[in-house]
Order: C-alpha cells, then structure tokens, then sequence
C-alpha cells in the first residue's frame, strides 16, 4: 500500500495520574496516511509487514482502561466496514468513519489526558499503561488493533485502583521500545521519539 504522506505523528504526553500511570513515552496519532478508502486487508498486510500484527477488530469502547503489558495500535481502520459487493468478502471492505477519543483520564466524569478525533486513514498508538475509551462515534466506527508480534495478550485494567502502582510501574517499563513503526517500519517514528523519551524517563 501507498502511503499517503510520510509526516511525523503528533505527540501526546500525558502525566501520571491516582489511578492510571501513563507512560513516559508520548502517544502517537498519524493523520491520514493511508489513502480513503482503506482496504482492511492491505493496512493489515502493510503492519504486519513491520512486525505489527492484527488480533482484533473492535467498534467504541466506553470504559477507560489501559494495558500494563503490551503496547497497542488502533491501526488504520477507524471504520464502518461496508462491502462494495453483496457478499461479505473482507478483501472489498471500505473502512470510515470517526471517533474522539480519552487519553490519559482515570475515569468517566473525570478531567485530565488529553481528546483526539480520529477518522479514516489515521492510525494510532497507545503506549502501554495510558489509558483509553471512546468518547463519541460517527459513522460506525471500527478499527482494527495490532501489536508488536512479540508481545504477550494484552491484560486490561480498569482504571479502579486495586493494583499496586509501583509494580504496574514496573510492567510497563518492561514492555521496552518495539524495533519497528507499525506504519513506516525500521527506525520509524515510533521508535526515534519513544527510545528519546526513555533516555528521559521520568516514570
């Protein structure tokens, strides 16, 4: 797959809140750089292709929550799936839609992180430990989430205390640096800005 344009992702730092540690590594967003539409099936093969890998596929979530173990990119496909033929053939998908998102934030009613729209052909990636719901949706709403291919099955926590802070500290500092960008591959972005923001941890 093409890519639309090779910008540098915006950055979100988030502080460490009571309930949800965050990460000393930013946020990333990548506005539109798959061409609209995007076909399910060539995003999943251009992430896989830099050791990202697809194990879901997902519409809103509503309860903030993050995951102390794994990082997580919501890639590519912030959709509506529609079919262009009558059958339901996963290689003719057309993926829209829209979505803001809550980054950062303990809980529902709660203030803090930060509020990112994303629509189709943007990608994004939550480090591990930030927290993350949908706040409104547009379009019916669907991404797809991949994972560096070495990491284990994300476990969730649901921003309710209950867990000790300094070890889920300590998760998350474990995870470490992927090698690749899911979009841009070897020495991408990702990897420049978090391995950046580790020489500086402040976690």
């Amino acid at each position: 797959m093409e890519l639309s344009h090779a910008s540098q992702p915006e950055a979100y730092y988030l502080e460490k809140g009571i309930l949800v540690p965050n990460n000393c590594v930013p946020v990333l967003v990548y506005r539109n750089v798959f061409p609209v539409p995007v076909d399910r099936e060539s995003a999943r093969a251009h992430c896989e292709g830099n050791h990202w890998e697809m194990r879901g596929e997902w519409g809103p979530f509503w309860d903030a929550h993050f995951h102390p173990n794994t990082h997580e990119c919501y890639g590519l496909c912030l959709s509506l799936v529609k079919y262009v033929n009558t059958l339901p053939d996963a290689s003719a998908a057309i993926l829209q839609g829209s979505s803001k998102l809550a980054l950062g934030r303990e809980r529902v009613g709660t203030t803090g992180g930060a509020e990112i729209h994303v629509r189709a052909g943007d990608v994004i990636v939550v480090p591990a430990g930030v927290s993350h719901r949908s706040l409104t949706e547009d379009g019916g709403y669907r991404y797809i989430g991949v994972y560096p291919e070495e990491c284990p099955k994300w476990r969730s926590n649901w921003c309710k205390g209950g867990e000790s802070m300094t070890k889920l500290e300590e998760e998350i500092r474990a995870v470490g640096v992927p090698d690749h960008d899911p979009v841009f591959g070897k020495d991408g972005p990702l990897v420049v800005l978090w391995k950046k923001a580790m020489r500086g941890n402040k976690l």
